[in-house]
């Protein structure tokens, strides 16, 4: 069985995220979607929240591509998430060169503490490229329309979380 983990705060899950996990179930078996706890970040949803709001969004695409996509929070090491949940492959969504500096050393890091476990770089699609996270955020809590960045879902959630959105033209 081939294992994927595709790892991320995913707060919020946006387009850009489903983009990335449609494409990546369908070169393994398993796809489990780490969700990183990182504390550091201080995430604007709860890691209960952002584990739902994946298993959510990733029902129907498990049922329609047949490989299983489960959610799995963590806390430790990549390489190490890895190996607790039997990947060899990491996936990694890229969006601009910026992400590819950072994407490398960290793929130098993975491969000197376990040269087992491949890292597999999937380029964001062009319309999903500028499409961040933490964009999103700062459009919704200043009252901005994110549906076109986000399932319809999270974007509940950031209404409900930031309250009355600007009326949308």
């Amino acid at each position: 069985m081939r294992i994927g983990l595709y790892p991320g705060t995913f707060d919020p899950l946006t387009l850009g995220h489903m983009d990335i996990i449609t494409r990546a179930s369908a070169l393994v078996d398993r796809l489990v979607i780490g969700v990183a706890i990182n504390r550091d970040k201080g995430p604007l949803f709860t890691l209960e929240k952002r584990v739902k709001m994946i298993e959510d969004e990733c029902v129907e695409l498990s049922a329609r591509t047949g490989t299983e996509i489960l959610a799995h929070p963590f806390e430790n090491l990549l390489i190490d998430c890895a190996r607790d949940v039997g990947a060899t492959i990491i996936i990694r969504g890229l969006r601009a060169v910026a992400d590819f500096e950072y994407e490398f050393q960290m793929v130098g890091m993975n491969r000197a503490l376990d040269d087992s476990v491949e890292t597999v770089f999937l380029m964001a699609e062009a319309r999903r490229q500028a499409v961040a996270s933490k964009l999103v955020k700062e459009i919704a809590r200043l009252g901005g329309d994110v549906s076109k960045f986000v399932p319809p879902r999270v974007d509940q959630a950031l209404r409900e979380r930031y309250g009355p959105v600007l009326e949308r033209g």
